[in-house]
């Protein structure tokens, strides 16, 4: 594949090399997919229009979208090597707030309280620079950070990735002046009405904000949200459901070469493997949605053969559970309004109904959980 120059990298008086991005975009004649690219955008866009009619026989699809939206925070975070997973997020979700939240957990928790907010902010704000800052003040807000993260702001000084400083990193963003010129840049092409395919846009959109990195932390989770936020923007999804994080969590390795050959570049390259993940996604979520409503159904049908009493109880705990697949003694009395006796006999109900499983083995019920094991396997 040809190559196509996003930029160069300049001797900086200070005694080391940045990459300072050219015009963005490059001339769109340089980006015309060759048959096998447009093959594979086709097919994105069509598991894309698959995977909205599939949501829309959903029921309650808010919550499963928040499946969705931890799983995506889960993979983001251990991207930047975070270890907890999305179970350990369940397990905090519905408590109080807590001054012993691990770190790792509270690295998840603050991706979601971030893409929560964008997807809310979205409806009624434009896509934009300010837009992101948004997003990055949320997420970076209270968190954890490698260094100081300054949350919703633009960086001030020279940062670089990996090494201890820039003469020895693998990469060293632009200079402040020309990261601010390349960030307008990046704002213009998003509202552009420039023949770019959408899904080329949104790969190119991902691509050049990690390779400008404006932040002093925080710029792969927040540049991985704004792919989302994007194709919700351009209309591509009617529900934000996609998430890619997952697949470049999988492909960890690979992501990092191809962004970096995105640099030097390589930037069809880049796009097949970003539009290799939408594909990969989509087809996964359609196999999600499909089995959510399967499993839904075999499960309603359990609960229907019950009594009217315990039926009806047991499917307002049933309906938690989609949203809340890890639930406590105390999340049953408030879903129910029993005491804790009748919450234990509607446990019972649902274990033996193969339903819930406990979390601990042995017969102390002390500080107990139970899992909806089926339904949170959709999301692995």
């Amino acid at each position: 594949m040809n190559t196509i120059s996003i930029g160069t990298y300049i001797q900086q008086k200070e005694g080391f090399k940045a990459f300072v991005p050219g015009p963005f975009p490059p001339p769109k004649a340089k980006i015309d997919l060759d048959s096998k690219l447009m093959a594979k955008h086709t097919e994105a866009v069509r598991l894309l229009g698959k995977l909205d009619g599939i949501t829309e026989l959903l029921p309650d699809k808010d919550w499963f979208l928040k499946m969705f939206v931890r799983k995506d925070a889960s993979s983001s975070s251990q991207i930047e090597g975070t270890n907890a997973t999305m179970m350990d997020v369940i397990e905090r979700d519905n408590e109080e707030p807590s001054a012993d939240i691990p770190p790792d957990v509270d690295d998840i928790l603050h991706y979601i309280e971030a893409l929560n907010y964008g997807l809310k902010r979205a409806e009624s704000f434009p896509f934009s620079l300010r837009f992101i800052l948004e997003l990055h003040e949320k997420l970076m807000t209270g968190a954890r950070c490698t260094q100081s993260a300054f949350p919703g702001e633009f960086r001030k000084s020279q940062n670089w990735i990996s090494g201890t400083r820039p003469d020895n990193a693998r990469y060293v963003p632009p200079p402040v002046e020309d990261m601010k010129r390349a960030l307008s840049d990046l704002e213009k092409f998003v509202h552009a009405d420039d023949g770019f395919l959408p899904l080329v846009k949104a790969g190119l959109l991902h691509a050049q904000f990690e390779t400008i990195h404006p932040f002093s932390d925080g710029n792969g989770r927040t540049g991985r949200m704004i792919i989302t936020m994007f194709l919700w923007h351009e209309k591509l999804l009617e529900m934000p459901i996609l998430y890619l994080s997952s697949y470049f969590k999988q492909h960890q390795k690979l992501y990092y070469e191809r962004l970096d050959g995105y640099h030097d570049g390589k930037v069809f390259e880049w796009l097949e493997f970003f539009l290799d993940g939408v594909i990969e996604i989509a087809q996964s979520a359609i196999v999600a949605c499909a089995e959510i409503t399967k499993l839904r159904e075999r499960d309603m049908a359990k609960v229907q053969m019950l009594n009217r009493t315990a039926s009806e109880v047991t499917v307002k705990i049933l309906e938690n559970l989609y949203k809340m697949p890890i639930a406590g003694i105390a999340d049953i009395v408030k879903w129910t309004s029993y005491t804790e006796r009748g919450g234990y006999k509607a446990i019972d109900r649902l274990v033996d109904m193969k339903i819930l499983k406990p979390m601990k083995s042995g017969d102390n019920v002390y500080g107990q959980k139970w899992i909806y094991v089926d339904y949170l396997n959709l999301f692995k």
